[in-house]
């Protein structure tokens, strides 16, 4: 018996289905539930995954979670090194305003512009692609066939399968750009929403080792914020282990041991340029 190898374009859902029981109760469950569901219906948007995936290409999220890390270290890092150099309590909270304001519109300004280059990038391939796609269909063909064979399809199955792609230019575009450039053209981020994602979050990093220096001055604020800081840096490892999946207690140690070793720097250095200066 030949083996079937399903085509790019058929629903996973028909994979799944493939390889399922005979039982009729099992495929009672694959059945549409009537002429009005479009939960199966590409035109919907839907994608025929057999289990979610959270957004890792977005970039809104990942500039979240680099933008608290990087604003809770750099400042904490910031006025630790200040405090040491036996600053006054003003001094430390004019550095560590400074030092979240400055940090904050950097990741932002950052953010945004290597986004907006990255998405630019990605236009002018797509655009390259698309010519091609129109101006030399056949090529195009050929070379979405070469690939699914080194993906293990056999000559004839890759050819069938190219050529199918090919029947809609939309489609073929979709799928080259996955396979050639490795993209979603659907899903190239939003610079300006990661840029503001950015800003954001590094503020509020920032602000937990400063937030003492408000209220108390001297070793008295130096301990907050070192104790703050080692909170806030264990909880954003324990929040990434969580949505990672990975050991809580090694990502955890490796955020705090990191925002220590930059407090450490800082603190030393602050220090010794308060002796000699």
């Amino acid at each position: 018996m030949s083996t079937r190898i399903p085509s790019t374009l058929e629903p996973m859902s028909e994979q799944v289905t493939d390889h399922s029981s005979t039982d009729p109760s099992d495929r009672h469950h694959d059945q549409k539930e009537g002429p009005d569901h479009k939960d199966d219906d590409p035109a919907h948007g839907h994608s025929y995954m057999v289990h979610r995936h959270r957004d890792v290409t977005g970039g809104t999220v990942r500039a979240a979670v680099f933008g608290v890390s990087d604003g809770l270290v750099s400042n904490v890092a910031l006025i630790l090194g200040v405090a040491a150099a036996a600053s006054t309590r003003s001094n430390v909270l004019v550095a560590g305003v400074a030092g979240l304001l400055a940090g904050s519109a950097s990741m932002a300004a950052g953010e945004y512009v290597s986004m907006k280059a990255q998405a630019e990038l990605v236009e002018r391939e797509l655009a390259i692609e698309k010519r091609s796609i129109a101006k030399q269909p056949e090529m195009e063909t050929r070379e979405l066939a070469a690939i699914y064979r080194k993906r293990g399809a056999d000559a004839e199955t890759a050819k069938r399968m190219a050529e199918q792609v090919h029947q809609n230019p939309e489609i073929a575009l979709d799928v080259h750009a996955r396979e050639e450039l490795g993209v979603d053209p659907d899903e190239t981020g939003n610079p300006a929403a990661a840029a503001i994602s950015s800003f954001f979050a590094f503020a509020i990093g920032a602000m937990i080792p400063l937030f003492p220096w408000f209220f108390s001055e001297g070793n008295a604020a130096v301990i907050a914020s070192s104790v703050l800081g080692l909170i806030a840096a264990s909880t954003v490892g324990a929040v990434l282990a969580r949505f990672t999946e990975r050991s809580m207690l090694r990502t955890a140690g490796r955020q705090v041991g990191w925002a220590v070793a930059a407090c450490a720097v800082t603190w030393v250095i602050g220090s010794w340029l308060g002796a000699v200066v």
